[in-house]
């Protein structure tokens, strides 16, 4: 029998169910640290507020790279949009299991209900994300432990199982019974807060792929803000809407795009990336770049454009935006 308190390391979303699964285990005699991940797709916030509602440390962590390259090829596909959700939990898993060596943790635990979600909580899809994270015996699922094989923690005694819970399926009842019990109020509703589950971001991330296979974290966050073109020489074109958005294409720009704007009139910054396809889609962005800016129809201008070192003047005539259209994303 393991000396002084068991630890555990539990993988903190946001939600509600990942806040019951930490106050379930606050019952027994345990040392509990929470863990959120960073990637594109999603941010730390929720998961660092959920460890204030729950009243345990939580350590965010960034896995943009790694993640990124896991949802080039996920292992078990994808569900209805671009989200890899089981190999998505099984890398959040896999990373964390090395803040439970770091920590000389006992085991991990995650706010996952058997049954609620379709893809990634069935009982076969819960078996396949603890292969994925080299600690199979080791996760523990709170909410629903006596619907699930005993783990060894359990079994070593280090967590009582009869504390544990069977709540099971799609419905939403003994979750909002058990946050009035424990004093919970300020909690999300379910939905789904990563960027992969919405089909518009889906549909410029998989051009993304298709353009650009080896494109990395910068190239997703261009994708973030303001309208988005494929063009035809093999770049893609990020365009901002608003000065926000021109403001952060500029900081995420690097020397091997090209950057584009029309001096004398108000309009966006453009953002032309994507190789040896920038130099042939130079001209083509320049004119999309005038299309959106307050330039009148017919009207000829100036676009300044500055990449790799160099800076230049484009002359283009405005065409309207209705010529671009088909290169939307």
């Amino acid at each position: 029998m393991k000396q002084g308190k068991a630890k555990g390391i539990g993988l903190l979303s946001g939600g509600l169910d990942s806040i019951l699964a930490v106050k379930v285990l606050q019952e027994q005699d345990l040392e509990l640290l929470g863990v959120t991940f960073v990637t594109p797709f999603f941010g730390p916030e929720p998961g660092l507020k959920a460890g204030r509602l729950a009243g345990i440390p939580v350590r965010a962590v960034d896995i943009g790279a790694v993640h990124l390259e896991m949802l080039k090829n996920p292992r078990y596909g994808y569900g209805s949009n671009m989200n890899p959700c089981i190999d998505c939990h099984g890398l959040m898993l896999r990373e964390a299991a090395r803040i439970l060596e770091e920590e000389k943790a006992d085991f991990l635990f995650t706010g996952e209900v058997l049954g609620q979600r379709p893809m990634s909580q069935r009982r076969d899809a819960l078996n396949s994300v603890e292969k994925l994270s080299g600690l199979s015996g080791r996760i523990l699922r709170p909410l629903s432990a006596k619907l699930l094989e005993p783990t060894l923690v359990e079994r070593e005694g280090l967590v009582d199982r009869e504390k544990l819970l069977d709540i099971h399926g799609r419905g939403r009842k003994r979750q909002m019974e058990l946050a009035a019990r424990y004093g919970i109020k300020d909690y999300p509703q379910p939905g789904g807060g990563c960027m992969l589950t919405k089909e518009g971001f889906s549909r410029k991330l998989r051009e993304l792929f298709t353009t650009l296979p080896e494109a990395g974290v910068r190239e997703v966050e261009l994708l973030k803000c303001g309208r988005h073109f494929r063009l035809p020489g093999g770049s893609i074109l990020s365009l901002g809407r608003s000065k926000g958005d021109n403001d952060r294409l500029l900081r995420l720009s690097s020397d091997q795009d090209a950057v584009l704007k029309v001096p004398s009139h108000p309009g966006p910054v453009g953002i032309l990336f994507g190789g040896e396809g920038v130099q042939r889609d130079l001209q083509m962005a320049a004119r999309i770049v005038t299309a959106y800016s307050d330039v009148g129809d017919g009207e000829k201008v100036d676009v300044l454009w500055r990449w790799g070192g160099q800076e230049a003047r484009l002359t283009v005539v405005n065409a309207g935006r209705e010529s671009f259209a088909h290169y939307l994303i």
